[in-house]
């Protein structure tokens, strides 16, 4: 497979470049020379996606196949990926700047894991009998089928676009769903390669169905589509309320991940070298661009000069360059605006109070380059303890009880992640219990597994990918009684 010049859509098995032929440009991250041109389609285009699937789920090949059919296409798509991850981390680093050694380890097993696990459900959806008292004296056997949603809009963003997708593309596939993907126009490139291989894996034409575009066109288009029944969104928060604002009206069903700030919280027994290198990971991974960053570090005080020096280090000593290259620890943001607007946050987080631990070194001649920055004398109301970041920006805030350090984690808009670091299990587990988040984490970063599931609470959203309750978001249980 060679990188494409012409993103395109994928619309009952045909590449097009939608109604409009119209187009924009993608960069990339690292060079900030094009990489792909993009199809920018239209509200026509999201109709015949629509449609295509819609044909595939009322009565298509699609819908005449069994769990057991639909667990082989999963499982060959997953495949595919697995034989061809070279390309696609390659791929994936050039369409985000990220170092390739992340797609290797991180996005890519994953994907290829995840759609494995949901194959393995796609022939285990059973329903259940239910003894009732029968009706009007009459005897009656009641029970459940569990049935595919219909239609399901996945809408994919720019910071693991592959990983991300196959979260939400294995459980909709398994439970028997037709999709409409809407990647990122940051990042169109490697899912719509993903979708490709759909083609070559054998799903019927109208089963997997992308449309490229811009989020207020294509993407609003998508969500108010009376076609579409079911809506999975990642993005940021500000998106995700203004879906539910329009689809709830419409009784879509919805999944949202949005924003996260979440808060590492390092206990005076916690241990310290672990801890150090676990704040670093969740902190600069992905350069920061994860709804998951660890980006408030709350601290002991007894503890916070010395993990401000650890952690500026670990910062200062990391290498940034072209995320091809096999020394490169950081690559570049997603864009110009973006990288622009990290700055911005570091800025007026300076000018607010705090002090700026990391050095103000050189970066790449080319490309969207940002410096990872740790941030100290920080306060629970300042900007860059409340704001979601999404750079590699790490607010260091000190506390001095674990009541306190509770009221700080708790004190946020978000609640998608927690980390404490801690060698008292019992205090971690009582402190668990009161965080007001959708997933804790113990002397650990966040693990993502397609086993376990990923959601938030607050404005970080509503339901989960990964896991059996993202199945669950896909099907519907249907009553049957007979009445005897």
């Amino acid at each position: 497979m060679n990188i494409q010049a012409d993103c395109l859509n994928l619309i009952a098995g045909e590449r097009t470049p939608g109604y409009g032929n119209a187009w924009f440009d993608k960069l990339e991250p690292a060079t900030a020379a094009q990489l792909a041109r993009v199809a920018a389609s239209t509200p026509a285009d999201v109709d015949a996606a629509v449609s295509a699937a819609r044909s595939q789920f009322d009565g298509g090949d699609w819908a005449a196949l069994s769990g057991a059919a639909r667990a082989r296409l999963i499982h060959r798509l997953a495949d595919l990926l697995e034989v061809r991850s070279d390309f696609f981390a390659e791929l994936l680093a050039r369409e985000q700047g990220r170092a390739i050694m992340e797609m290797r380890m991180l996005d890519i097993p994953m994907a290829v894991d995840t759609l494995r696990y949901f194959a393995g459900w796609a022939d285990k959806l059973e329903g259940r009998q239910i003894p009732t008292s029968g009706f009007m004296g009459r005897p009656t056997f009641n029970y459940t089928v569990r049935e595919a949603v219909g239609v399901a809009a996945l809408i994919v963003p720019w910071n693991a676009p592959l990983m991300i997708g196959a979260w939400k593309l294995g459980p909709a596939l398994a439970a028997g769903c037709t999709v409409v993907i809407k990647p990122s126009e940051d990042a169109p490139l490697a899912l719509t390669a993903l979708a490709d291989l759909s083609v070559e894996a054998g799903f019927p034409e109208g089963v997997i169905n992308v449309v490229q575009g811009r989020g207020p066109e294509v993407g609003r288009a998508l969500v108010t589509h009376p076609g579409v029944d079911k809506i999975s969104f990642t993005g940021s928060t500000v998106v995700g309320r203004d879906i539910a604002a329009v689809a709830g009206p419409l009784f879509k069903r919805l999944t949202l991940e949005l924003g996260g700030k979440a808060p590492q919280i390092i206990l005076p027994d916690a241990p310290l070298e672990q801890a150090i290198a676990g704040c670093a990971m969740g902190l600069f991974v992905d350069q920061g661009q994860t709804c998951a960053a660890g980006s408030r570090i709350l601290v002991h005080r007894s503890l916070h000069d010395t993990l401000c020096q650890a952690l500026a280090g670990a910062a200062d000593s990391l290498t940034l360059g072209d995320p091809l290259a096999a020394g490169t620890q950081m690559g570049a943001l997603i864009s110009a605006r973006h990288a622009e607007r990290v700055r911005a946050h570091i800025a007026r987080a300076v000018a607010q109070g705090a002090t700026l631990e990391t050095r103000e070194g050189p970066l790449p001649d080319q490309g969207f380059f940002v410096r990872p920055a740790i941030l100290s004398g920080v306060t629970p109301d300042m900007d860059i303890a409340r704001e979601e970041v999404f750079g590699p920006v790490g607010a260091v805030i000190p506390f001095d009880t674990e009541e306190e350090a509770i009221q700080l984690a708790n004190d946020c808009a978000y609640g998608l992640s927690a980390t404490l670091w801690t060698q008292n299990l019992s205090r971690a587990h009582q402190m668990a219990a009161r965080l007001r988040v959708g997933a804790v984490a113990i002397n650990g970063w966040s693990p993502l597994d397609a086993r376990l599931p990923w959601g938030g609470i607050k404005e970080s959203g509503t339901g989960n990918d990964l896991s059996r309750s993202a199945l669950d978001a896909y099907l519907t249980e249907k009553l049957v009684t007979l009445v005897m």
